[in-house]
């Protein structure tokens, strides 16, 4: 299963939740950090293609400052892009390799509408919530101004076409406990053979 939402979505709290009802959760974003790291091939090709600039003193990669050079342009995220997502898949194989033949995977993937890849599922999974919510929460769990939440929202598929995707919707706008009825709802359709 592929499941996607954009930023501030509430993406990986259902993900979480999903890997609490038993679903075998690989995290595209935990992934593509892990790429990154120091001392990686990944991190070694940003900085060539970005600078040095992108690091912190740690030699870390500063996402935050390489956020705010491709969220605005749209050629350097290709690049961005063109060196994290072949690491990424590379990696998602090797761990699509060790699950059991019955498991069930979600794939949460941030960009699955903007790189084409809900044919790539048996079912995509959206969690939709209005770009005004998700702008109040990208405030208070990330303390990112309202002008770079916009950015980072635009830089992403609209809400229709992640809809357009969607094999199942779950409506991230309200209360956790609808939230929770909502991947019940899911889960056991995913579930029910």
């Amino acid at each position: 299963m592929g499941l996607t939402g954009g930023i501030g979505s509430g993406k990986s709290e259902v993900s979480r939740r999903l890997g609490e009802r038993g679903a075998v959760v690989i995290d595209a974003d935990k992934i593509a950090r892990e790429v990154v790291e120091p001392g990686t091939e990944g991190l070694a090709e940003i900085v060539a293609a970005f600078g040095e600039d992108v690091l912190r003193a740690d030699g870390s990669l500063d996402r935050e400052k390489l956020g705010s050079i491709v969220f605005s342009d749209a050629d350097r995220l290709a690049i961005l892009n063109g060196i994290v997502h072949p690491k990424v898949g590379a990696r998602v194989q090797e761990l699509l390799d060790d699950v059991p033949e019955d498991g069930l995977v979600v794939y949460d993937v941030p960009l699955l509408a903007e790189n084409k890849l809900a044919p790539t599922f048996d079912k995509v999974i959206v969690v939709d919530t209005a770009d005004e919510v998700r702008i109040r929460r990208l405030g208070e769990s990330r303390r990112m101004s309202e002008a770079d939440a916009r950015a980072r929202i635009a830089a992403q598929a609209t809400r229709e076409e992640r809809l357009a995707v969607a094999d199942f919707v779950i409506d991230n706008n309200g209360a956790l406990d609808e939230l929770d009825r909502q991947i019940d709802e899911v889960w056991a359709r995913l579930t029910s053979g």
